[in-house]
């Protein structure tokens, strides 16, 4: 199943914003049959009273970020972990995108989006001891703000923040210079989660490390990168999120984190009982579906809000794709439904914008997004760029060849490759450390790279190419001076009004503009699954297909 949404006016826009909203809790989209789970329910012994105690053992992919902190990670699994050690402001609904009360009670905006008031529980603490209170939610948010560009995604969720107010104990006031109408549903999410002011005096890189203290359900006792974790039952807590069954302390003892790289030993894992979860980046196959039911475990599915999986131009000048010409061809070059049947399986959702069909806002770009290869002949032709005899185009000489630099090279590269090259294009796909990475990319040592975020709003685009947000090289290089200026004026827009229909509008605007001016190339949506244990009860994804362990009880 997939859901496909077109703005067809500014009337509409209003009403779509709360369907996309619902349609976040997408269920079994093409999974062969995974239930979408949005509550508890996951497991063999569902309806029986839950039984305390057990560890849960989950399985992911990979730790590439190397970091543990909310307000620095980006990487989903780590931000899984962190949804069950840190507590946040508020909540999102997974069904309907409703933010609910967490640590606040309730809260207030003014209608420029610049001002929101925040009365908070009293009742919670963190795990040393430390009262949740207004002067640690300024410190958290003051102390995020501080981090900068090394917080990725917090740089524009806390897009022209100055300052947060201790009104009293209880009561917080949030003040922006700019308005920010996403901030709202920021205060959801693990990037601004509430941590102790004792986490505030530890440098960045320790609270990467794991020097973080939080007052979510369960603590943080180890962190070892790309290794392991283990999360402990926090003991007496009792002010979970208004969206959980279960209002006091975890069912489970504590949750045991391994790391595996290899699809197949996952399953394997899972299959022979050493894992109960098994957790990887990329949806697990149709073949390995089959046989993980046959184990008698479940697949469960969400479609992930937020950035879809994106390949993001170099324009800087003298490269190939500085020319919209080429750049336009290659988005012609591209045939999306074959890059998802192909990649995943046959109903898998193609990409339609750089937003996934989840995201609030999203904007159906199929029409502009069509594979139309003699398109893409004529666009290099005009170009100068000519098809010579070994099947590449050629101008003066110089092929017509595009660096794509990846730490984590896939399947998917190959396609990409195979696709351009039928229209002459080389593409060469330089693979190498994640240490290398980062400085042969902010340096612009390429021509293409690749970006995706989650999150349940769509300014997180923002956080990737928003020059006016971000100093990071996915929007430094991705347009030219008078392209930035009209995306950032575009994503303004979307955040100075609460109002959906004038949000929508401007997001309507900024995909077209993204997609019409080859700033963005969306290769497919993102689904997350997991294997789930038949002896798993209560499993559930967050509104942004994190993992919410408060409701999970084991058979035991």
């Amino acid at each position: 199943m997939s859901t496909s949404y077109r703005h067809r006016t500014r009337r509409r826009l209003a009403a779509v914003a709360v369907s996309v909203l619902a349609a976040v809790s997408l269920a079994a989209c093409g999974s062969g049959g995974g239930s979408g789970s949005d509550a508890a329910g996951s497991g063999g012994s569902q309806g029986d009273k839950p039984v305390p105690g057990g560890r849960l053992k989950i399985a992911f992919w990979n730790d590439l970020q190397g970091c543990i902190d909310p307000n620095q990670v980006y990487w989903i699994e780590s931000r899984s972990l962190d949804r069950n050690i840190a507590d946040s402001l508020t909540d999102q609904d997974p069904k309907t995108g409703k933010i609910v009360p967490w640590l606040a009670t309730s809260w207030t905006v003014n209608p420029q989006a610049t001002e929101f008031t925040f009365k908070l529980r009293t009742d919670a603490t963190f795990s040393d001891g430390t009262k949740v209170d207004a002067a640690a939610v300024k410190t958290a948010l003051d102390g995020t703000r501080d981090l900068g560009p090394r917080s990725i995604l917090g740089v524009t969720y806390l897009a022209g923040y100055t300052s947060t107010t201790v009104v009293d104990p209880s009561t917080v006031k949030v003040d922006f210079t700019k308005p920010n109408a996403g901030f709202l549903q920021a205060t959801s999410t693990t990037t601004l989660a509430i941590l102790s002011p004792a986490t505030y005096k530890e440098t960045p890189e320790a609270r990467c490390a794991g020097k973080v203290v939080g007052s979510g359900e369960f603590t943080l006792d180890s962190y070892t990168a790309a290794k392991s974790a283990k999360l402990t039952r926090r003991a007496g807590y009792a002010w979970p999120s208004s969206l959980v069954a279960n209002k006091g302390e975890a069912y489970l003892e504590g949750i045991d984190v391994s790391y595996i790289a290899e699809d197949s030993v996952r399953v394997g894992s899972l299959t022979n009982g050493t894992i109960d979860i098994a957790w990887p980046r990329q949806p697990i196959s149709e073949a390995d579906q089959q046989v993980l039911k046959a184990s008698g475990a479940s697949i469960e599915t969400r479609a992930l809000p937020g950035i879809a999986g994106l390949l993001l131009p170099n324009v800087t000048g003298g490269r190939p794709l500085a020319d919209l010409s080429v750049r336009k061809a290659v988005q012609k070059a591209l045939d999306l439904p074959s890059y998802a049947k192909t990649l995943f399986w046959d109903d898998y959702p193609a990409a339609k914008s750089p937003l996934t069909s989840s995201t609030p806002y999203f904007t159906d770009e199929s029409a502009k997004l069509a594979h139309d290869p003699t398109g893409a002949a004529k666009l290099l032709d005009g170009a100068g760029w000519a098809l010579g005899s070994d099947g590449y185009r050629h101008k003066a000489d110089k092929k017509l060849t595009l660096t794509y630099l990846t730490p984590s090279p896939s399947p998917g590269d190959q396609l990409v490759q195979d696709q351009l090259k039928k229209v002459g294009i080389d593409l060469q796909i330089k693979v190498v450390t994640q240490a290398q990475y980062t400085p042969l990319a902010t340096a612009g040592e390429y021509d293409l790279v690749s970006s995706y975020l989650t999150r349940a709003d769509p300014s997180v685009l923002g956080s990737a190419i928003d020059q006016a947000a971000t100093k990071q090289y996915s929007a430094k290089y991705s347009q030219d001076a008078a392209t930035a200026a009209r995306v950032s004026a575009l994503f303004a827009t979307g955040q100075s009004t609460v109002d959906p229909e004038k949000r929508g509008a401007a997001y309507q605007e900024l995909q077209d503009y993204l997609i019409d001016n080859a700033v963005t190339y969306p290769l497919y949506d993102r689904l997350q699954t997991a294997g789930v244990s038949k002896k798993v009860n209560g499993f559930a994804f967050t509104s942004e297909a994190f993992l919410r362990a408060n409701d999970i009880w084991l058979d035991r």
